[in-house]
C-alpha cells in the first residue's frame, strides 16, 4: 500500500503551477516576439528541470512509486504531446498565421488542451472507481490508435476541412486578413471576426480529439487523478517552447510516429492486463480475477516510454543524415519564405482607426 500524497502538497502544486502558467501568459501578450532558438531551448530546458525538481518532491513527499508513476505519465504524455506539435505546425501553415502571433495563439491551444484533459480526467476517474471493465475499454481503444498512428493515412488537410470548421466559416463574418493578434476587426465599415477565431477553432477541436487518446494512456500509468493531471500540465507547459526550438524538423522525423504508436500499444495490452487482474465481468473467467496475467511495474513502463522515443528519434535523425539534411537545416526550412509572405499578409492587412 503506498503513501498518499499530504493535501497540502497537492493544493500548493496546482497553486504553483497556476502561477507559472499566469506568468508564462503575461509574458506572451506583453511582448509578442519570434523566440530565437537558443531562447526557445532554455524555456523547454527550464520546464524540464521543473518537471524533474516535481518528481523529486514526490519522491520526498510521498514515495518512489508516486515519482515513478509521475515520470511515466509525464513522458507518456510529452510524447503523445508531439503529436499536437505536429498538429499544431499543419494549423499554422494552413491559415498563415504570422510568426510574430503565434506564440499567443500557441499558449490559447495549450490552454484549451489543458481545460478538456481536466474534463477528462474528472470523466475517467469517475468510471474507474465506478466501472473497473473501462479497462477493457481503454485498453482496446489504445491498441486501435496505435495500429492507426503507426499504419493510417494521416489527412494534412484534417484541421482545415472539418465539418464544424466549414459550419464556423460559414456562420460567422470573418475577414480574410488577420489584424494582429486582434479576434475582430473591421473592414469596410463592417465588424468582423479575423482568421484567428478560425485558428482558435482548429486548435480547439484538435486539442479535443488528442484528450481521447492521452487520458486512457496515462490512466494506464496511474490511477492518481493529481498525477494525472499534473503530468499532462508539465507536459504542455514547454509544448510552445518546443515548438519553436524544434520548427520544421518535426515532418522530417519519419520514425517518431512509431515510437508513439509503440507507446499507445504497450500502454493498451498493460491496460488489458491490469483489467484482467481486476475481472469482474461475469462472461471472463466466470467473473473471477485472472490472476496469471503479467502486472507490469511502473518502472518497466518508464523504460520501455523512454526506450521507444530515443530509438524513434535517434533512427529518425540518422535517415536524415543520410538523406545529407542537418539538423539545423531541417529546423530552419523555408523560414525566410514564410515571415515575408506573413509580412505581406499583415501589411494589408484592412484596419479601421476605431479598433
Amino acid at each position: 500500500m503506498h503513501t498518499a500524497l499530504p493535501l497540502w502538497f497537492e493544493i500548493g502544486s496546482f497553486v504553483v503551477l497556476l502561477l507559472i502558467l499566469a506568468f508564462d501568459l503575461l509574458i506572451i501578450f506583453k511582448r509578442p516576439h519570434i523566440p530565437s532558438p537558443r531562447e526557445s531551448a532554455l524555456w523547454v530546458g527550464f520546464y524540464v528541470a521543473l518537471a524533474l525538481i516535481f518528481a523529486l518532491l514526490m519522491l520526498l513527499v510521498g514515495d518512489a512509486e508516486h515519482a515513478g508513476q509521475f515520470l511515466a505519465g509525464w513522458l507518456t504524455e510529452y510524447s503523445l504531446s508531439i503529436d499536437n506539435l505536429f498538429v499544431f505546425v499543419i494549423i499554422m501553415g494552413r491559415f498563415a498565421v504570422p510568426r510574430k502571433y503565434q506564440q499567443e495563439v500557441l499558449m490559447v491551444g495549450i490552454i484549451l488542451a489543458l481545460i478538456f484533459r481536466g474534463v477528462f480526467i474528472l470523466l475517467g476517474a469517475g468510471l474507474i472507481a465506478s466501472f473497473s471493465a473501462i479497462f477493457y475499454l481503454f485498453g482496446a481503444f489504445l491498441l486501435w490508435t496505435a495500429f492507426n498512428q503507426a499504419f493510417g493515412k494521416h489527412d494534412d488537410e484534417g484541421a482545415e476541412d472539418s465539418w464544424f470548421i466549414r459550419f464556423a466559416r460559414k456562420h460567422l463574418k470573418v475577414s480574410t486578413q488577420y489584424n494582429g493578434n486582434k479576434l475582430r476587426t473591421v473592414v469596410d465599415g463592417r465588424r468582423m471576426f479575423t482568421p484567428l477565431i478560425i485558428v482558435f477553432i482548429a486548435l480547439g477541436t484538435t486539442d479535443l480529439l488528442f484528450a481521447l487518446d492521452s487520458i486512457p494512456a496515462i490512466f494506464g500509468i496511474t490511477q492518481s487523478p493529481f498525477i494525472v493531471f499534473t503530468a499532462n500540465v508539465f507536459a504542455l507547459m514547454g509544448l510552445r517552447q518546443l515548438y519553436f526550438l524544434l520548427g520544421h524538423l518535426l515532418d522530417k522525423l519519419v520514425y517518431l510516429k512509431y515510437g508513439i504508436a509503440f507507446i499507445l500499444a504497450f500502454i493498451g495490452v498493460k491496460l488489458v492486463f491490469h483489467a484482467m487482474h481486476e475481472n469482474e465481468l461475469p462472461f471472463i473467467n466466470g467473473g473471477e480475477h485472472i490472476e496469471w496475467a503479467p502486472d507490469i511495474s511502473t518502472w518497466t513502463s518508464l523504460l520501455v516510454i523512454v526506450g521507444a522515443m530515443v530509438v524513434a528519434t535517434i533512427a529518425s535523425l540518422v535517415k536524415l543524415r543520410m538523406s545529407g539534411t542537418s539538423v539545423a537545416e531541417a529546423i530552419h526550412g523555408d523560414e525566410s519564405d514564410e515571415d515575408e509572405a506573413e509580412e505581406t499578409v499583415v501589411d494589408g492587412t484592412q484596419e479601421d482607426p476605431r479598433t
